[in-house]
């Protein structure tokens, strides 16, 4: 079984700055891409970041020039930190990432989600 685990979620200012951690855990022979998503109320999931295992980073274009995605192959772990934070920030931030177990074939794996508030 394949585990991703967020933290680092809260209530923060307009401005203030946030640090997201994702683990991943369990039978886990690989890891290619990584990334993070984030659902508003009342809108669609959307991609904002993400990371190969390359460490080659894209972004939305909402988040752009804020937020950095980063990862660390020997924990498994990918960051988000998010500078210069919006109330439009405000979301349910899930992590993502490509997993090949014993399985020869790489699987998408979500984290449970992080709740990120942003106030004005």
């Amino acid at each position: 079984q394949v585990q991703l685990v967020e933290s680092g979620g809260g209530l923060v200012q307009a401005g203030g700055t946030l640090r997201l951690s994702c683990v991943a855990s369990g039978n886990i022979f690989s890891i290619n891409d990584m990334g993070w998503f984030r659902q508003a109320p009342g809108k669609q999931r959307e991609s904002i970041a993400r990371i190969t295992k390359s460490n080659t980073s894209n972004y939305a274009d909402s988040v752009k020039g804020r937020f950095t995605i980063s990862r660390d192959n020997a924990k498994n772990t990918v960051y988000l930190q998010m500078n210069s934070l919006k109330p439009e920030d405000t979301a349910v931030y899930y992590c993502n990432a490509e997993i090949r177990t014993a399985v020869p074939v790489f699987k998408s794996y979500w984290g449970q989600g992080t709740q990120v508030t942003v106030s004005s």
